[in-house]
């Protein structure tokens, strides 16, 4: 398929999806259908081992939903194709990491949140101004409360106040922040580490762990955690690793 709003490149095992509707990246529904056309094909890629998510320019990872889509008849089918979107991320199968070159408000805020990892510009700002118009900023009302923990996220849903990247980070929102001209170094550097292990190991210690997340209760997911994990170290893959570091060497990944 031929993009209009986004750009894919697929390059060594590391995919880039960049949100190319400058001046701030601002996405519409057309545009959500394209992101989820991605990740859609992305999934099912076998030779892609981790995924980068950016904004094209230096000003803007994304400055949010479209507001004229949250009007009227495109309302409704806007946001159920966002939220597509996160459950697209969610179910991947491998990690996904946002780049936050810029300003991360609204939709591209909850983008952040939605990938597994993120890499943040020191100039980068972030936020939920949703509440200022009137409305409910969905994906953060999920995802916020397991990330930063319901007071903290109460402050930026009710509120909508930005943030800058170093709160952020200290609120678990961002991994880690680093001056603008690192940034794409850095996150090429944090994807690279995932193509240095076993991309059946990966996967299912991600799935695991968003599992056992989803646990409602601690047995729940301490069982959970019991099981899978008996299930990865059942792999070919987890029983190299484990003869390669016996004896002193390598391990040769055959993803099964």
């Amino acid at each position: 398929m031929e993009f209009q709003n986004v750009t894919l490149e697929k390059k060594e095992g590391i995919a880039k999806l960049t949100i190319n509707r400058p001046p701030v990246n601002v996405i519409n529904y057309e545009t959500l259908g394209e992101i989820n056309t991605a990740l859609e094909e992305l999934a099912r890629d076998e030779e892609t081992k981790v995924l980068l998510i950016r904004g094209s320019g230096s000003r803007a990872f994304c400055a949010g939903v479209e507001v004229r889509d949250h009007m009227g008849e495109r309302m409704p089918k806007t946001i159920r194709e966002f939220g597509r979107m996160f459950r697209l991320l969610r179910s991947l199968g491998k990690p996904s990491i946002a780049v936050v070159n810029g300003a991360a408000l609204g939709g591209g805020c909850e983008l952040v949140a939605g990938c597994d990892m993120a890499i943040a510009s020191e100039k980068a700002t972030l936020g939920q101004p949703e509440i200022k118009l009137g409305g409910l900023a969905p994906a953060a009302a999920a995802l916020f409360p397991r990330i930063m923990g319901e007071k903290k996220a109460f402050e930026l849903i009710l509120l909508g106040e930005n943030i800058n990247a170093r709160e952020a980070e200290r609120i678990g929102l961002v991994n880690k922040v680093v001056p603008e001209e690192e940034l794409d170094k850095t996150a090429e550097e944090l994807a690279r580490k995932f193509l240095e292990k076993t991309s059946l190991g990966v996967k299912l210690c991600r799935d695991a762990l968003y599992q056992c997340a989803d646990a409602t209760e601690w047995d729940e997911a301490m069982e959970k955690g019991v099981e899978l994990g008996i299930r990865t170290w059942q792999t070919e893959d987890s029983q190299e690793g484990l003869k390669s570091f016996l004896e002193k060497r390598n391990p040769v990944w055959k993803n099964r």
